[in-house]
């Protein structure tokens, strides 16, 4: 896998039957690596180790349902409340982070509330802070620490 611009990590690996895993410290398992799951354990130890948020506060791959429809998120961390803090969207380097990523994680924090959005492709981050009175989103140079 090509190297992210996060911070290095260490990850425990196993290759069988021609496939390589990588192990999920949130759920408990391998799970097959892909270049969107390599940046997602990425972003999820950037969490853990650069910002301090518990484990036991995270979920992967969070299901929810927006007019309907069942969507997941690929990242959300909770406060000490259990409600949603921050989300994030987990895309493979070689996609393009566009205003449609943003329109996404917007569409998804319409049903979730969090404070803060993170987008990445493990080569950009872009963080966002919520001003849900204005239905809009403000730039961060940083995501706050836990």
């Amino acid at each position: 896998m090509i190297a992210l611009h996060f911070p290095s990590y260490s990850f425990k690996t196993k290759s069988s039957e021609n496939k390589s895993y990588i192990w999920d410290e949130i759920r408990k398992k391998y799970i097959i690596i892909t270049p969107e799951e390599w940046v997602r354990q990425h972003a999820v130890q950037f969490l853990i180790q650069e910002k301090k948020y518990p484990i036991m506060w995270m979920a992967i791959e969070k299901q929810f349902t927006i007019n309907g429809q069942h969507k997941r998120a690929d990242i959300v961390v909770y406060n000490r409340s259990l409600l949603p803090h921050i989300i994030v969207e987990c895309k493979a380097p070689h996609v393009k982070i566009t205003q449609e990523t943003f329109d996404q994680i917007a569409r998804y924090n319409l049903a979730l509330d969090a404070k803060y959005l993170m987008i990445t492709n493990g080569l950009q981050h872009f963080y966002c802070q919520m001003n849900f009175e204005k239905e809009s989103y403000t730039f961060l140079e940083e995501l706050p620490e836990y």
